[in-house]
Order: C-alpha cells, then sequence, then structure tokens
C-alpha cells in the first residue's frame, strides 16, 4: 500500500515538540520532511534528554529521537542572508511549511506567510505559537503553565489548598502539533480543488480551551460542577473518577454514568453501604468526600492485580485501564502482539524501540524505520544534490557559518 502522502514535500523549522510532532505525523503519513536546524546547536530538544546513563549528549536525547524520525536533517543559519536564501529555495518547492517560532521573530526573518506566498502561491504555512499570529497576546512569551492556564484547565488540577498545575509531559504542545496535522490535511484537501495555499494559525491556548475546556465549560453551565481542584479526585465527573491502589500497583478508575456505577457495585458485591443514601449522590461523594468513599472499595481492589481488575471490568463495561511503568508497557505483552513498538537502530544511540501508527490503518501504509537525523546530516544531499551547491561552496558556507 502506498502512504497518504508520499508525494508531499514538507519544510521544518521548529523546536521542542509542537511542530516535529506536526511533521513526525506528517512524516509517518509518508511525507518528506526536512528538518532545518540552527548550525552547532540545532533544536532546543536535543538538549532536553532523557539521555542514557544521564549524560548529555545532542546526539542520543530520547525527545529529538522520539520526535524526529522519518526526517532528513539540514543546518541553515537564518540569521544570514544566504542561510534565508537557501531556505526560500527550498520553500519554492515544497508543499508544506511548518513552524513554532515566536511571531516577532518570523517577522524579522522576513519568513511571514506574506512574503513566502510570493514566492510560492500553492504554499502551505503552518505557526504553531501559545497565543496564535493576531491578537493582544501575540508577543507575549509563554511556557505550558501559561498555556494550560490560559486555556482554562489549570483550575482543575492540582491540590484544593495550593497552587494550580498544568497537565504532564508536554501534552499541549503534541495536541497543537496534532492539531495543526489535521489542519494542514484540509488545507490539502482544499488546495486541490483551488490550487492555492493558505496560512494555518494553531494557537496552544485555544487547543486547550477547544479540546479540553470546552467540555468542562458544558458540565459547569449545564451541571453547576464547577471543577475546581480535588487533588487525584477528577473535579468535573462524578464519582468514582481517580485512580487507586490495588495488589500490585494502581488502576484508574472513571465511571461517571449511572450504569456503569450500579455495574461496578454488582461486580463488588452489591455492598450494604451502597444502599446509604450518603454514597447515591455521587457529585457530593467525588466533590466532598471522595476519599471516605475509596477507602470502601480499596479494600476489594487490594485483593486483585491490575490485570484481573482490567479484564473484570472489560466484561462488566467499566471504564478502567491499568496504570504502568515505561518499563512495563513496553514489555507488556498486549503490546508486542500488537506490534506497538518499532525496534530502529541509531547510529549514535543504538537501538531502541519507538511507537509505530497511532492507530491501524486499512488503506494505506504507515511508514517507520528511519531514525532522526545526526545534526546536519543531510546537507550534502539536499543543498549539493539537489540545489547545486559544490563542495567547495558548501565548505566555504560552513566556515562562515551559514551552514
Amino acid at each position: 500500500m502506498q502512504s497518504a502522502l508520499d508525494d508531499i514535500r514538507v519544510i521544518e523549522y521548529g523546536h521542542l515538540v509542537s511542530a516535529p510532532y506536526c511533521t513526525r505525523l506528517l512524516a509517518g503519513l509518508g511525507a518528506e520532511v526536512i528538518k532545518v536546524e540552527e548550525p552547532g546547536t540545532g533544536d532546543e530538544s536535543r538538549r532536553h534528554g532523557p539521555f542514557p546513563r544521564n549524560l548529555p549528549d545532542a546526539e542520543q536525547s530520547g525527545l529529538f529521537l522520539s520526535l524526529n524520525t522519518n526526517k532528513l536533517g539540514i543546518t541553515l543559519n537564518l540569521k544570514t542572508n544566504a542561510g534565508r536564501d537557501i531556505l526560500k529555495k527550498l520553500l519554492e518547492k515544497a508543499d508544506i511549511f511548518v513552524e513554532n517560532n515566536p511571531p516577532a521573530v518570523m517577522q524579522d526573518l522576513g519568513l511571514t506567510y506574506a512574503e513566502l506566498e510570493k514566492i510560492n502561491p500553492a504554499l502551505i504555512m503552518v505557526s504553531i505559537t501559545p497565543f496564535g499570529l493576531s491578537g493582544p497576546y501575540k508577543d507575549y512569551k509563554a511556557a505550558e503553565i501559561n498555556c494550560c492556564a490560559a486555556g482554562g484547565i489549570s483550575v482543575g488540577i492540582g491540590e484544593p489548598d495550593r497552587e494550580p498545575l498544568n497537565m504532564p509531559l508536554s501534552q499541549g504542545a503534541y495536541q497543537a502539533g496534532a492539531s495543526a496535522a489535521i489542519g494542514i490535511l484540509a488545507a490539502l484537501m482544499a488546495r486541490e480543488k483551488t490550487g492555492e495555499g493558505q496560512l494555518v494559525d494553531i494557537s496552544e491556548v485555544e487547543v486547550w480551551a477547544t479540546l479540553h475546556m470546552a467540555q468542562s465549560a458544558l458540565t459547569c453551565l449545564y451541571r453547576g460542577v464547577t471543577g475546581i481542584r480535588r487533588g487525584i479526585h477528577g473535579g468535573f465527573f462524578l464519582y468514582p473518577c481517580s485512580y487507586l491502589p490495588c495488589k500490585d500497583g494502581y488502576i484508574s478508575l472513571i465511571a461517571p454514568q449511572i450504569d456503569q456505577w450500579m455495574r461496578f457495585l454488582n461486580l463488588i458485591g452489591n455492598p450494604p453501604w451502597a444502599e446509604d443514601p450518603r454514597y447515591k449522590d455521587r457529585r457530593a461523594m467525588q466533590e466532598q468526600y471522595a476519599d471516605e468513599t475509596d477507602a470502601l472499595i480499596i479494600p476489594w481492589l487490594k485483593e486483585r492485580t491490575r490485570e484481573e481488575l482490567f479484564q473484570l471490568c472489560k466484561q462488566n463495561q467499566i471504564p478502567c485501564s491499568p496504570i504502568y511503568s515505561i518499563a512495563e508497557l513496553i514489555n507488556h505483552t498486549r503490546f508486542k502482539e500488537r506490534q506497538f513498538f518499532n525496534e530502529i537502530d541509531h547510529p549514535r544511540a543504538g537501538k531502541l524501540p519507538y511507537p509505530k501508527e497511532p492507530c491501524n490503518f486499512s488503506a494505506m501504509h504507515w511508514r517507520v524505520g528511519k531514525t532522526a537525523p545526526l545534526l546536519g546530516q543531510d546537507n550534502e544531499i539536499i543543498l549539493g544534490q539537489r540545489l547545486g551547491y559544490s563542495l567547495e561552496k558548501l565548505s566555504r558556507m560552513r566556515s562562515e557559518g551559514v551552514i
């Protein structure tokens, strides 16, 4: 089978998570992705790790390796005229340009959509920023915690008597990258009809507000549930909504629907306390005395393993999931049966397992197997063979700090 984007060329000028994750998805769908990095330093994620044996190495960052599989890699100093000229030559024949830099930076570099559409009217440009490319906050700096809070999510994360928190592990950035990829697919379909490119403007704050906060806002509006911080107990749901201890670790138990809760009570033997009016108001149970209710079901949970509970809940249509460590996930029978991880041999990091496609496709191929690029590893292929620069010219540009 062919991949969906086999004939699509993508240029990425991004750092850390959102833009690289977007183009990683495009690469998996078959697109050719050329990643542009700064000479010497490269993508900031190269300095974030995790690293083998906790020894920093720009070529062995787990974050960089994961986000940049199946890409080609070149270096360009875009602060130089020569570097910008080379990038524009690449963009003349590209289908998509993905970046996640501050708007002022792209403005200073002359790499806005208004400028680039002049050289390639069919170009689809994607900008991923904290607050979008317009509005009063567009030039504000922001980190994950700012975006999560501004998107309305942090009000419900953390202990009630402590500071609000943000979602862990850069979830907002990953979801902004996924949203950008979806926007690109829509823009490609539009281009098939019009022949014209367009600008896809992704605000990470708006991604938080729409993908997460939208349903919570409706819950507050129609049911009066505020979702204020309640520690491990989810604020916007009815009891149970938490992670709970069992015989060999923890499970996540989220059963907001009344039928789910009744099936769970039946599963644990319909204990007498379930007839107490105190344990029939599940909003009060969640908001006022969730710990007390936890104590009533934990003894039953602690008699069973994560896998036993998962199978029992699955059979009874009760939402439940075991909580595994990374090592347990990689070695779990279920993931091995589905061949979820693919081993790739990197020249510096060696053989490591990488996640494969996010879902199974029936009519297309998901590309796997190419490692993340070493810094500048494809300069000669892209700049030399494709753009026609001689080895002597490349050597001179390297000494001048252009590549």
